[in-house]
C-alpha cells in the first residue's frame, strides 16, 4: 500500500472520529450536488483562559460563569476553572534561553519544584458551575489572584462565558477593572497599548496546553514599527501565564501603540492591563480581525473624553470614514468627518465628549477601496482628579447569540447598535447567582441608532445575573457591549465588554460511508 493510499485512509479516520464518516461522493450525472445541508448542532467542548487579576493588595476580584440554555445540547458535562502558575511579572525568556529546554520547561531544580507545588495548588476549582442557565460565582482577594484556565464539556460548553471583575480602591490603576475570559488563539492586535511614564501596560499571554507556547510581540507607533529588545521567541511554559511589561520591551515613551502577538507554535490566550497613574486601569481586550469596516459599541453617554486608535497592517494606506451612530441616527463628529491611517503605523484623534449625553457607537467605514484595519477607543468619565478611563474595542457582530454575566440590578447598561438596517433583539436576564426568576424582553434597533435599555431584571433577583442576546432579524448585523459601573469616593468607576456571537453551535456535515474515494 503506497504512501497517498495511506494518508488517505488516516484522513478518513479522522474525519470518521469527529462526525463520523464523511460521504466524499462525486456530483451526481446531472450535475446537482446531492450532499444535504450541513446541520447546525451545539459545541461539545470550550475552553477559556482569564489573565490574573491584579497585583495590588487591595484588589477584590469575582468571577461569574454562566452557560446559556441552548437547544439540543446534552444534559451531561461539567465545567471548572482551574489557576495557572504565573512564571514572571516583568519579561520572560526568549526561545532559546539557556535556563529552558526545548519544550518551555524550566532546567532549574528550585524551578521545577515551585512549579510542582503550582500544580498541587491548582488542583483544586476556583468555580464549579452547577447547571447551564444559572450563573456561578467564585472570588479572590490581594495580589495572588491566579490565571485561570477553563473548560467546559457536554451541555456546559455552548456558549459558555466568564466574566472577571476586579475592584481596586487605591494606588496606580485604581478603580473598576472588568474582562471577559477568552478562548485560546494564535494571533491577537491591541490598538490603544501605551509606554508612556504614567502608564503601566503588561499583556497577559496564558498557555494552557501541555507543552510550551512560542509567540512574538511587535509594537508599532506614529512611525511604524517600534525596535523591541527581547520580543521575539518568547516562550510561555505549559499551563502557565506571564505578565509582560511592555516598557521593558522598547526604551521609546509613545502615548499610543499597537500590540500584535504572533503565536509561533501552541495557542494562548491574550488581554492587555493598562494601568494609569491618575485615570485608573482596565483591561484592553483584543480588537476583532483586521476588516475594512469595524464598529466600537456602547459608549458611554456621560464620557468626558473619548480617544480613537486606529492602525493597518501592512503598506496600504486606509482611509476611513468616521460617524456615530447616535440615539436618533448616524451622524459625523465635527472636524473628523475622515481619518487617514498610513500602512503599518498607528494613529490617535481624540473625539472630546463625542457622545454629548446620548447613547453612541462608532462606525468606521473605508471612503474608497477598502484596507483592513484594527481600532479601539479609550473612554474616560469624570472629571479632575475623580476620573477613571476604560477600553473599548472594535467588536464582531452578536451573530446569532451572545451572553455576559456579573450584571447588577442597578450598575448595568446593556447597549445594541445596528448600523445597516433595522433589527429585532431579544434579551433575556438569566436567574440570579443567589435566585431569582429570569425574565425576558425583545425590542427593535432603528437603523444607524445605538439604544442603551431598559433591561428586564429578574423577578426576586439575588446576587448577579446573565445576559443574553439574541438576533432575531437574519441577514441585519447587530453590535453590543455592556457597562458595568461602581463609584467608589466620588470616583465613577466602570469596565465596559463587548458580545461578539458565542460561537456556541457549529455546522456539520451529513456523513454517511462511501470507501470509493480510496480507491481513486
Amino acid at each position: 500500500m503506497n504512501r497517498t493510499t495511506l494518508s488517505l485512509i488516516a484522513g478518513t479516520v479522522a474525519l470518521a472520529a469527529i462526525t463520523g464518516f464523511a460521504a466524499l461522493s462525486e456530483p451526481d450525472a446531472s450535475g446537482t450536488d446531492t450532499a444535504e445541508a450541513a446541520a447546525v448542532l451545539p459545541v461539545e467542548r470550550s475552553g477559556l483562559l482569564c489573565p490574573a487579576p491584579s497585583a495590588s493588595d487591595l484588589a477584590e476580584t469575582t468571577y461569574t460563569s454562566f452557560t446559556p440554555v441552548t437547544k439540543g445540547a446534552g444534559s451531561g458535562g461539567s465545567a471548572q476553572l482551574q489557576a495557572a502558575p504565573r512564571e514572571s511579572k516583568d519579561t520572560v525568556a526568549p526561545e532559546d534561553d539557556e535556563r529552558t529546554t526545548e519544550d518551555g520547561k524550566s532546567t532549574d531544580k528550585a524551578d521545577t519544584d515551585k512549579a510542582d507545588d503550582d500544580k498541587k495548588t491548582a488542583a483544586k476549582p476556583v468555580l464549579t458551575p452547577k447547571a447551564p442557565g444559572t450563573p456561578v460565582t467564585g472570588e479572590t482577594s490581594g495580589a495572588d489572584g491566579p490565571a485561570l484556565v477553563g473548560t467546559a464539556e457536554g451541555g456546559f460548553a455552548p456558549g459558555w462565558t466568564v466574566q472577571q471583575t476586579t475592584q481596586v480602591t487605591a494606588g496606580n490603576g485604581r478603580g473598576l477593572l472588568g474582562v471577559t475570559c477568552t478562548a485560546p488563539d494564535t494571533e491577537f492586535w491591541f490598538p490603544g497599548v501605551s509606554t508612556a511614564a504614567d502608564r503601566t501596560d503588561y499583556v497577559h499571554l496564558t498557555n494552557p496546553d501541555d507543552s510550551a507556547a512560542v509567540a512574538d510581540i511587535e509594537l508599532y507607533g506614529k512611525d511604524g514599527a517600534v525596535a523591541t529588545t527581547v520580543g521575539e521567541g518568547l516562550t510561555i511554559p505549559a499551563h502557565s501565564t506571564e505578565p509582560i511589561l511592555l516598557s521593558t520591551l522598547t526604551g521609546e515613551k509613545q502615548d499610543d501603540l499597537t500590540v500584535h502577538v504572533n503565536v509561533r507554535s501552541g495557542r494562548v490566550g491574550a488581554a492587555v492591563q493598562a494601568l494609569d497613574d491618575k485615570l485608573g486601569g482596565d483591561w484592553l481586550a483584543a480588537s476583532t480581525d483586521p476588516a475594512g469596516t469595524l464598529v466600537v459599541p456602547g459608549i458611554p453617554k456621560d464620557a468626558t473624553a473619548v480617544r480613537l486608535v486606529v492602525f493597518t497592517p501592512g503598506d496600504t494606506d486606509a482611509d476611513l470614514k468616521v460617524r456615530l451612530a447616535a440615539s436618533t441616527g448616524l451622524i459625523t463628529p465635527a472636524g473628523q468627518e475622515t481619518l487617514h491611517v498610513k500602512g503599518g503605523m498607528t494613529t490617535a484623534v481624540d473625539l472630546g465628549d463625542v457622545t454629548r449625553g446620548e447613547a453612541g457607537s462608532l462606525v468606521l467605514t473605508p471612503t474608497d477601496g477598502s484596507a483592513p484595519v484594527v481600532a479601539a477607543v479609550r473612554v474616560v468619565r469624570g472629571k479632575g482628579d475623580r476620573q477613571e478611563s476604560a477600553f473599548i474595542p472594535a467588536t464582531g457582530q452578536v451573530g446569532a447569540r451572545a451572553s455576559v454575566a456579573g450584571n447588577g440590578a442597578k450598575d448595568t447598561t446593556l447597549s445594541l447598535t445596528a448600523p445597516t438596517g433595522t433589527a429585532k433583539v431579544k434579551v433575556t436576564a438569566s436567574p440570579g447567582t443567589g435566585g431569582g426568576t429570569a425574565a425576558s424582553q425583545t425590542y427593535t434597533i432603528k437603523q444607524g441608532t445605538t439604544q442603551d435599555l431598559r433591561l428586564p431584571v429578574p423577578a426576586g433577583l439575588k446576587g448577579t445575573y446573565a445576559l443574553t442576546v439574541e438576533n432575531l432579524t437574519a441577514g441585519t448585523p447587530v453590535y453590543a457591549s455592556r457597562t458595568l459601573t461602581a463609584t467608589d469616593g466620588g470616583i465613577p468607576g466602570f469596565t465596559v465588554q463587548t458580545l461578539p456571537d458565542d460561537r456556541g453551535t457549529v455546522a456539520v456535515p451529513e456523513a454517511d460511508e462511501d470507501l470509493r474515494v480510496l480507491q481513486k
